[in-house]
Order: C-alpha cells, then structure tokens, then sequence
C-alpha cells in the first residue's frame, strides 16, 4: 500500500518489475515503447526515423476508378499506391457495439436519408473530391485502406465531424458514473453536426477535463479544414501525432503505474504533454539513465526477441508454433515436456489454457492479424473446450485491436480473425533473405545433383557431335556430394559423352545455381 502511495505521489526509486509500466527507449533512428506487467512483456511498439505512418491519417483524395464488380472505388491520396475504399466504408456508420447510444436533450436527432451502397457511385463520381481517413496502413503490394467516417481521437473525447452521434464506452460499467457522464455529455458545447464518444478512460475525471479536451479537438478540426480548403486534391490534411505523444495520450491511465525513459529530453517532452492532463499523471513519469539499454536492464529485450522465434514455450513445458502466411496465423499446440499428472484430461487442458493465454499475448506483440487459427491438443469434453474458449475471451480484452472468436469446432481447431491496421513486427524488423528469396529453405545436395545430372544429360543429348569436354561450376556444398555420394553415377554420365566433364566451384555460387561451359571456348551452354 505504502508503495502505491508512493507511485501516486511520484516518490522513491521506479521499479519497473513491479506493477504496471511503460518503458521507453528513445534514440536517433528509433523509438521504442513497452507496456511490462510485473515484468512481463504484454505490448510493443517501435517508430524509426523517416518512416511515414499515415494511419489515422485524413486526407483529401480524388476518386480515381469504380470497380462496380468488387464494390469499391480507388482513391488518390497522393501516394504510390491508391487508397481502396470499399463502399461499406463510403456509408455512414452506426456506432459500434462496444458504445451505448445517447440522446441528446434538446436536440432530436434528424432523420438522414438511409443511404446504401448502391448510391455510394452517385454521390462520390469518377474525379470528385471526397473527405476519407486511413483505417489500414499499406500492407504487402496492398494500398492503404481508407473510410469516410471520420473520427479524431483526444485525451477522454472522440470528435467525429460528419455525425451526430453521442455515445460512451460500454466498459464504463458503473451504472452511477454513466449517469454522470451522460449529464456532462448533454452540457458540452458540441458544434450542430457533429457527434462524440467518451473512452473509457473518461471515468472519475472532472467536467472542466472535457471541456478542455473538446476545445483542443475542434481547433484540431478548424485546422483539417483550413488545409482542406485552401489547397488541392491531393493533400493530407491531418497525421496522427507520432509515437510517443500517442503513448502520452493512450496509455497514461490510471491502470499505468509509472512510465519511465531513458533520455531526459524525451522525457520533459512527456511530463509537458501529461502536464496538460493532469498533474497527477506528470508525477508518473521518471527519467532512468542506464550506461546500457533500458531495455536490455530490466529484462525486456529478451522477451522482444522471443517475439521473432518460430517456437514459443509456455510456463508448464507444453509450447506453441507460430507461422505467418500472407493472410493467415497458423498456431500449433503441443505438449512438449509436460507430461502432468495421472490425469491427461487435466493435463491437456492446462496446456491448453496457457496457450489460449500466450496466443493471445503474441498476437498483440507480434502485431499480427488477418484469419487466425489455432489447433489446440484435443480435448474430450465440452467444458473443457468452453475453459478455452472463455480463457481466450477474457485475455483478448487487453486488445485494441478488434478481434472475433469462435468456439472450438469438433475437430480442435479455434478460428478468430484480428484487426491488421498495419505491418506485422516481423515485417517491420526484417526483409525476406536474399538467398532463399523468403521461403527459408534452400534445395538439398540430392535435389541439386539430380538436377545437374538430368540437365547435362539433355545437354549432350542435343550436341552430341557438337561438343568436346564441359566445365560444370556448382556451389562447394553440390561438389562435395558428387566426390562421395554420386562419383559412380557421373562416370556413367561421362561414359555417354565425347569428352570430360571437369567440375569446379564458386563459393559465391548459390546452392541452387549452376552452370555449363564449353571447356574450348568457355562460352555458357547453360546457366540455371
């Protein structure tokens, strides 16, 4: 208790094991954020310098071609790629499940014309200009996703600009504390033709903490509008602030302990923008020099780079295999050393409660989605299934990006799909490897020799009078494999040829490449 006091009042020395807290990393080429638990890694998030993080971006675009056939129109937003706007996207959209609707007193709501998909050509024609915001970074050889409800995020209030919907974040569920926001919403001074929702976040904060963070979203929006006007499609007339003021503005919660940062600069610039919130949330905040990197001191790089690993082990021996496709998360259970007790019911749904947990965990820190599926270790009964699938429910909650789940089928298999709104961290960190061109294999010796043998042999099938001895130049690894193993097989092959064949390597020489050369003049006869 003595210690939470402490944390409050921004007294003693920060320990970032205990509790909550946010780390960060800040250098020239890169800014990193952690989100520890008890010093356990639950979030990740990394900017470089130079990189252009356009969503939440809202740009003024020029509608470029309708695809009728795929339900969507391409934008240009002044990018290599267009933008894709599918007309669901293009339509006004209710609020979502997770907010509860308000009326606003005094103020009936309009009945708007119901607009469908079929009208979205009509009202947004090749070559008109049209209002959109980015949902979905570039993914892939894929553009950038973008919507027309447009929403700009503050402190405790979201402005949306083009509704008038009120709404609060269901997660409030104090029924006492909902009354007495809904009474703080009605009061706000919200402009005709807009709409707002309270976060979650809003809960126990002052009327007066509202009023200033409307203010400070309207003058945001003045500004959106003065550069929509005043210049020509196309433009991007607002980007969301980078990563460290969003992590001032996001995770500075009551639920967040403490934050601290290894540069002083970065971290005056974080007491300033919390300083503007709430005294209380300055205090959080704690510069920590370290000679060595914050991360590496508290025990978190480790955990960062297990998020790289293609095998993830769970506390009780059992482990999961993560393997990423284009468009699909391919998750194994298995037990592993968790041999358990006598009861392999109880056993394996142990197993299979931790992974439910630990997928969950890697999902946000990998930072990936799309459709997802996880094969759990079979389970004979129901409940045990619903365990599961509850486990992984609870855990998803800590998510924000929007997840779906479904039950356990017969078979074993746990389909959920997860919100993808921009690179995975795989992608972020790594490029495909220039020798095996991404598939992470290489073809065997065997394979390489079966090749060679079958080419020579077309070779001096077709010159069988044309040709005298060959030079044949393969990677050191295929050379060994013809000393040893296939000696016997290359003398059969010589023995159908007028001349030798005399090998040679290249230690430069890919594994899968090779060549043929006439040995007289040493022009290529064939070059894979």
């Amino acid at each position: 208790m003595i210690k939470k006091i402490k944390q409050v009042l921004g007294l003693g020395e920060p320990n970032p094991r205990e509790g909550v807290t946010l780390v960060i990393n800040a250098e020239r080429l890169e800014r990193r954020v952690a989100l520890v638990e008890n010093g356990s890694l639950e979030e990740y998030d990394v900017e470089r310098e130079g990189e252009d993080n356009i969503v939440g971006g809202i740009f003024k675009g020029t509608v470029k071609n309708i695809e009728q056939g795929l339900k969507a129109m391409f934008v240009d937003i002044g990018m290599e790629k267009n933008a894709f706007l599918h007309f669901w996207d293009a339509i006004p959209a209710a609020l979502d499940g997770g907010l509860e609707e308000i009326e606003r007193e005094g103020r009936p709501r309009k009945k708007q014309k119901k607009i469908s998909s079929k009208d979205i050509p009509n009202i947004y024609p090749i070559g008109s200009e049209i209002m959109i915001q980015v949902s979905k970074g570039p993914i892939g050889n894929k553009g950038p996703r973008v919507t027309t409800n447009v929403s700009l995020a503050g402190r405790y209030l979201v402005l949306m600009p083009f509704s008038e919907q009120f709404g609060i974040s269901r997660k409030v569920d104090d029924p006492k504390e909902r009354q007495r926001l809904r009474r703080i919403m009605q009061k706000l001074q919200v402009p005709e033709g807009m709409g707002i929702i309270m976060r979650t976040v809003a809960q126990g904060q002052r009327a007066r903490h509202f009023v200033r963070d409307l203010a400070m979203l309207l003058e945001q929006w003045n500004e959106v509008e003065t550069k929509r006007d005043s210049k020509k499609a196309p433009v991007c007339t607002f980007r969301e602030p980078g990563l460290i003021e969003r992590t001032a503005r996001d995770f500075l919660t009551d639920e967040v302990d403490q934050i601290i940062c290894d540069d002083l600069e970065t971290t005056e610039f974080m007491r300033d923008v919390a300083g503007k919130i709430s005294r209380r949330a300055k205090r959080r905040i704690h510069h920590f020099p370290s000679r060595r990197s914050i991360f590496n001191k508290i025990g978190v790089q480790k955990q960062i780079d297990e998020a790289f690993h293609r095998q993830v082990w769970l506390p009780c021996g059992g482990y999961l295999v993560i393997d990423e496709t284009e468009a699909l998360i391919a998750i194994d259970v298995n037990t592993g050393r968790n041999k358990g007790s006598r009861d392999v019911d109880k056993m394996i749904l142990q197993t299979n409660v931790e992974a439910a947990e630990e997928v969950a965990r890697q999902l946000r820190l990998r930072n990936i989605g799309g459709l997802v599926v996880v094969d759990f270790i079979d389970m004979r009964h129901r409940r045990d299934q619903m365990t599961v699938y509850r486990a992984m429910k609870e855990r998803l909650k800590r998510d924000k990006a929007k997840t779906q789940v479904m039950q356990i089928s017969p078979v074993g298999l746990m389909e959920m799909t997860r919100q993808r709104l921009k690179e995975s961290l795989r992608d972020t960190m790594y490029e495909p490897c220039p020798y095996c061109q991404g598939r992470g294999r290489v073809k065997t010796t065997m394979t390489m020799s079966v090749e060679i043998q079958r080419r020579l042999h077309t070779v001096i099938q077709r010159n069988a009078e044309g040709l005298g001895d060959l030079i044949v130049l393969v990677n050191p690894d295929v050379l060994n494999r013809f000393k040893k193993e296939d000696s016997k097989l290359l003398v059969e092959l010589e023995r159908t040829h007028n001349g030798r064949l005399i090998f040679r390597t290249d230690a430069n020489l890919h594994r899968e490449r090779f060549s043929v050369l006439d040995a007289e003049t040493e022009k290529t006869v064939f070059q894979s």
